[in-house]
């Protein structure tokens, strides 16, 4: 799954979970783009594959209903045109810094290039011990990074763009998903944008030094009120070594350093080729290394990020991955549900499985059915199987319980195992008596515990659909393999 398929799956999400009343997608467009996508790919295919092609028809027909929603998620993507413009900006800095030194003559021991070596190697330094500091504080301190990452992403955008349409809580959110999803691969991106950032103003400022040395006659010197020729010596050879031996060039010796302490000076052509090549050894070089470094994981992280797929939305759409409908079997035990409780049922069943289900009620099971004939008639039969208990019966180990035991032998992974309690009738009763509706609960989960079975109770008259898709998602018995 790609960055961007992995945006609009994170997308579709917030909006499938946030637009309980079907206001805006309805059931039958989920169900369309489960079997359009399944369709697609073939049911051979990775969950990841349809999960991506599946939203990406969503948002597709979304972005036709909703221009400034698909705008809106467009602007939490990545802007790759960033990273180029941080590392060209950062080689025309260095390219045009105006001196290294006043006047054309150049302090070897003060000039911006032993800055930029500092502060390089401070950063090594810093990366070093960064598992230290997350370790002590809880995270790494890496502000310049965080910036990058921030103007990146683009989420200001997506707040203005919020601001401006009627989809603001949904891009909201979207936003606050999307950022948690991506914030260990956009601090990698950060992070080799950086790296490369820094190789190009080393880079720029080696360019500089000899387009302008074609030009002019750097003089060197260097004056100090603490060191003496013999300290410049030591302090040059020790700061300067990485150049002088990738280039071959020794550093002069202490007498031509003293000849050169202020007001004397000499061409600065050595010095030049000593610095760049230092600069070569100590900064692009490293920083070229810890980019690829950085670009490596970077790229691992974006073809893994962390959708989990066992979260209860992902295991209801892969439940729907079929390219023909799939039968849910319902049987009734020992009560006719109404024909409006079935209705819901079926539609509360038809989102449970993802949306391409055909739901199959058979009569009603006999009280004290002890042979199970209702269940040995679909014992061949693929798909859910779920039986709808009355609370208003009194449960009984000998025959609710042994109803619910049998199915449950029948279950498979194939075939998973659903228990409803049609809470319909006992309401009606009990209507000012609300701990009798919670005993009786208590009563039917206490007889089913056993077994293994928690039921889902729902009032198939009048359902809450956001309670009762969680109560039934997590009701949902599917045995390993």
């Amino acid at each position: 799954m790609t960055e961007s398929e992995a945006l609009d799956v994170v997308a579709v999400r917030v909006i499938e979970s946030a637009d309980q009343d079907r206001a805006v997608w309805s059931d039958a467009d989920r169900a369309w783009a489960s079997h359009e996508a399944a369709a697609a790919v073939g049911e051979a295919a990775e969950p990841g594959v349809f999960l991506a092609h599946r939203a990406g028809l969503a948002m597709g027909r979304l972005n036709s209903r909703m221009a400034a929603l698909g705008k809106g998620v467009r602007a939490l993507a990545w802007k790759p045109w960033l990273g180029i413009v941080i590392v060209l900006a950062a080689f025309l800095v260095g390219l045009l810094a105006d001196r290294v030194g006043s006047a054309q003559r150049i302090n070897v021991l003060a000039p911006p290039v032993l800055l930029l070596l500092v502060w390089n190697l401070l950063v090594y330094l810093f990366l070093l011990t960064n598992p230290l500091w997350r370790g002590a504080i809880g995270h790494g301190i890496d502000p310049l990074r965080s910036l990058v990452a921030h103007l990146g992403a683009g989420w200001h955008g997506t707040r203005k763009a919020a601001r401006e349409t009627s989809v603001a809580t949904w891009v909201a959110k979207v936003a606050a998903e999307w950022a948690g999803l991506t914030a260990h691969l956009y601090a990698l991106r950060a992070a080799r944008i950086l790296h490369l950032a820094a190789a190009a103003l080393a880079a720029g400022i080696i360019a500089g030094l000899y387009l302008r040395g074609l030009a002019f006659e750097y003089r060197a010197s260097w004056e100090s009120t603490f060191l003496e020729p013999g300290a410049v010596h030591t302090l040059l050879a020790s700061v300067l070594a990485p150049g002088a031996w990738m280039g071959g060039i020794p550093i002069p010796g202490p007498e031509r350093i003293a000849a050169m302490r202020a007001p004397g000076s000499e061409n600065a052509g050595t010095w030049l080729h000593l610095m760049a090549l230092t600069l070569l050894a100590l900064v692009v070089l490293p920083r070229l290394l810890l980019a690829a470094i950085a670009g490596w994981r970077e790229s691992r992280q974006a073809r893994r990020l962390p959708l989990q797929l066992e979260q209860p939305y992902f295991r209801r759409l892969l439940r729907g991955f079929h390219v023909e409908p799939n039968p849910v079997h319902v049987v009734p035990y020992a009560f006719k549900p109404s024909e409006a409780a079935i209705a819901h049922l079926e539609t509360l069943l038809t989102r449970l499985v993802g949306g391409a289900a055909s739901i199959l009620v058979a009569p009603a099971a006999a009280y004290g059915d002890d042979d199970d004939r209702s269940l040995q008639d679909l014992a061949g039969a693929s798909g859910p199987l779920v039986l709808v208990f009355n609370l208003a019966a009194t449960p009984e180990r000998e025959t609710h319980a042994a109803f619910a035991q049998s199915a449950k032998a029948m279950a498979t992974a194939a075939r998973p195992l659903l228990v409803v309690v049609d809470e319909t009738s006992f309401k009606a009763r009990t209507r000012d008596e609300p701990q009798r509706l919670d005993q009786r609960r208590e009563a039917w989960r206490a007889l089913l515990q056993p077994a293994g079975i928690e039921p889902a109770f729902v009032d198939l008259a009048a359902p809450d659909a956001a309670t009762a898709d969680a109560a039934m998602d997590a009701a949902l018995l599917v045995p390993k393999r």
